[in-house]
């Protein structure tokens, strides 16, 4: 190890005390570090006994304008940015009465924690950006050919082995990996800060102004930056040969996919806590992403069961146990192994009626879980079983890779009012067919296109109206909408007499619609606006059946 590669001074600030003191006494007693350090971190050291270079005497210039001027100075900056291999730089060093600095322990103001925090102000968030910090690790880390810089408590242990080893010296590959984790962290840090601001500035233009570049809502952004950090290794993708990660934002404030369309993270699946069960696959969480996103178009409570991407068992009913039941007689070869979601808290009546239906589970998402609940589904240890929390809000951006590039847009959040929807048939829907009606048309937007919904309310003990309803059967990702139809039908069966049915976007022909009608759908819910829209009405006129035109389509590819 060459001699100039020893540590001889550190430069020490920071705002995560953790372990400094028994890391800088290291430096001290074992190699003999110089220590020069800033305000409240040389206080704290100096109490442990620990001699310390305030920073304003290695400067010659007080710390001032509170505390914002401390470090940007070219004593400080010299130091670290001198070419040890430049007899130039080392002259001009000598001549300016600069010290070369050899190591920076510099960990940053905690600027996500302030803006975190309940009803800070403006002011104090913009107090909490770091200046110096920043200025000096990447002075320190462009200088890594003899500098190295720590960001992290993690380091210490790791960086005094190595100076133990070495006689006090670091190593070239240390410090070059040190210095890639300073731009890691700094551009991740003027991101947040970016996020921030981008936020502030659209609460300060009010809520009927969009957000600076907001998706759906004006000009898209010429500039999309998405900082994300690898939360875990999944053991395969979609097949075993394919490696894959699951990623999340590497900011909270970045979370909510602002500046966009800002959306509460806190209960998104992304951060839903695993009470029990085998780590996530890939397939997992594409799946849980379609209950969870399906879950929430409904109010009432609600279970979800999703295969491949599309709910297979769909149902609302005042009582979550019976939504259950309802959602899995919908289609119970494809509700074993399948994913589910409920809104509402699981009880644990609900795990015993999964385990009395004999079905396998998968993984479970839902917003929390009775204790009893808990303990039951521990009989299942490899079950996933996930708790959000609670229910986030629709809405965000939705993204999409395609070979070397990025698709982004508005999640599908249409507002819609359904006295505005227009019957263009002879025959108004009755009101329980309405009902039944707007159930289909939140449960066919979670459909793969071309998407045909059938459903209808579902009955209690008595035969009687239970205040529910259930999907009875979906045609999905069919390239033609007569053949999803026609899937609907098959999987509804006899269920299908008296029912209604739901078309994620306008019947272009008469066809999809006769086949429903034929198994015995009375009226049927979809968006209107084909040019043969007189042709459809004609055909459900004249086989009596009511429809409803909503004027949205609710596409799902």
């Amino acid at each position: 190890m060459m001699d100039e590669d020893r540590v001889r001074c550190a430069l020490i600030s920071v705002t995560d005390k953790t372990g400094i003191v028994e890391f800088a006494r290291a430096l001290q007693t074992e190699f003999g570090v110089r220590i020069v350090s800033t305000g409240g971190t040389a206080r704290v050291l100096e109490e442990a006994g620990i001699a310390v270079l305030p920073i304003d005497e290695l400067t010659g210039f007080p710390e001032m304008m509170d505390g914002r001027v401390k470090t940007l100075h070219p004593r400080v900056h010299g130091g670290l940015l001198a070419r040890r291999d430049n007899p130039a730089h080392l002259a001009q060093a000598i001549e300016q009465g600069i010290d070369l600095i050899d190591m920076v322990v510099v960990n940053l103001y905690a600027f996500e924690a302030t803006v975190a925090r309940e009803g800070v102000s403006y002011e104090e968030a913009i107090e909490n950006i770091d200046i110096g910090g920043p200025s000096m690790l990447r002075s320190a880390a462009k200088n890594h050919a003899s500098v190295a810089v720590l960001t992290s408590p993690a380091h210490y242990d790791v960086i005094l082995e190595e100076l133990r080893a070495n006689d006090g010296a670091t190593t070239r590959a240390t410090r070059q990996r040190l210095a890639r984790e300073v731009y890691e962290l700094t551009s991740a840090y003027d991101n947040a800060i970016y996020q921030w601001l981008t936020l502030e500035i659209n609460r300060e233009q009010g809520s009927e102004a969009p957000p600076v570049s907001a998706l759906g809502q004006g000009p898209v952004p010429d500039d999309l930056r998405l900082f994300l950090t690898k939360a875990a290794d999944l053991r395969y993708g979609e097949n075993p040969h394919q490696t894959a990660a699951f990623y999340r934002p590497a900011s909270e404030i970045g979370a909510s996919g602002c500046p966009f369309h800002p959306v509460e993270p806190s209960f998104q699946l992304a951060r839903a806590r695993q009470l029990q069960g085998k780590a996530l696959s890939y397939n997992n969480y594409l799946d849980l992403d379609a209950a969870w996103t399906a879950v929430r178009e409904f109010s009432e409570p609600t279970c979800v069961i999703v295969k491949h991407l599309t709910p297979c068992g769909l149902a609302s009913n005042p009582d979550i146990v019976t939504a259950y039941q309802h959602a899995h007689d919908a289609d119970p070869v494809s509700a074993f192994g399948g994913v589910m979601a409920f809104n509402v808290p699981v009880p644990a009546a609900l795990v015993e009626a999964v385990y009395a239906k004999g079905q396998f589970i998968e993984a479970i998402i839902a917003p929390a879980y009775d204790p009893m609940a808990v303990q039951l589904l521990t009989e299942k240890p490899n079950a996933r079983v996930l708790e959000t929390g609670g229910i986030n809000p629709p809405g965000g951006v939705d993204y999409r890779s395609i070979e070397g590039g990025l698709l982004a847009m508005a999640s599908d959040t249409v507002e819609e009012n359904s006295a505005d929807f227009v019957v263009p048939t002879r025959r108004e829907p009755t009101e329980a067919e309405r009902a039944s009606l707007l159930f289909a048309w939140r449960a066919c937007k979670s459909v793969k296109s071309n998407a045909i919904v059938i459903a209808s309310a579902t009955l209690g003990a008595g035969a009687g109206f239970d205040g529910g309803f259930a999907l009875l059967g979906a045609g999905a990702g069919q390239p033609n909408r007569m053949n999803s139809a026609e899937l609907a039908v098959r999987q509804a069966g006899e269920k299908a007499q008296g029912a209604v049915a739901a078309s994620d976007a306008f019947m272009p022909f008469a066809d999809s619609l006769e086949v429903l009608a034929a198994a015995g759908v009375t009226a049927i819910i979809q968006p209107g606006g084909s040019v043969r829209d007189a042709e459809v009405i004609a055909a459900a006129d004249a086989l009596g059946v009511a429809l409803l035109f909503t004027g949205h389509r609710h596409f799902r590819h």
